[in-house]
């Protein structure tokens, strides 16, 4: 089973996805430590060395991923000050990174299910409740969408916009 492709896209040999958000997505999250900084910071890490010994990479690691996540805009840095010592930063989430935050979500929960033999290591569950929390696929009405049922196509309004980019 797959999504149902739609116009142009029905006929994968003419067309590449130059444009896809994924690969977009990757260039700024797609390494192991960016991911587990994120992870971190649902834990609940905020400072420097604390996000380079739980994620367990080098100095210069951790430096030049909280850059570009920094960059990217999914953190920001606020300072602080411990008394007697300079001025340092800690690491705090934006809007822009809390929306990524499903897909930190959705790999945890896919690790659950096949890596962990039948037992998670932690459950995820709403605090005011005591429910599971579960990342799926919903459409915008609250219906759960399986592959088969999923529609892609192009967007006229970014296939507007690039054509307008081409004429100038």
């Amino acid at each position: 089973m797959s999504a149902v492709l739609e116009g142009p896209l029905g006929d994968l040999s003419s067309w590449k996805p130059d444009h896809c958000s994924i690969v977009k997505a990757l260039d700024i999250v797609g390494t192991r430590s960016a991911l587990l900084i994120l992870r971190e910071t649902i834990y609940g890490t905020t400072r420097f060395d604390g996000f380079a010994d739980r994620v367990g990479i080098t100095d210069a690691a951790a430096s030049a991923a909280l850059r570009k996540l920094t960059e990217a805009g999914l953190l920001r840095k606020q300072p602080y000050q411990e008394e007697g010592k300079r001025t340092r930063h800690e690491y705090v989430l934006t809007d822009k990174g809390r929306d990524l935050l499903p897909v930190v979500f959705a790999l945890w929960q896919w690790g659950d299910k096949y890596l962990q033999d039948g037992t998670p290591p932690l459950e995820r569950l709403e605090d005011s409740t005591g429910a599971p929390v579960r990342v799926e696929i919903r459409s915008a009405a609250g219906n759960e969408v399986p592959l088969e049922n999923l529609r892609i196509r192009i967007n006229e309004k970014w296939r507007g916009k690039m054509r307008a980019r081409k004429r100038t």
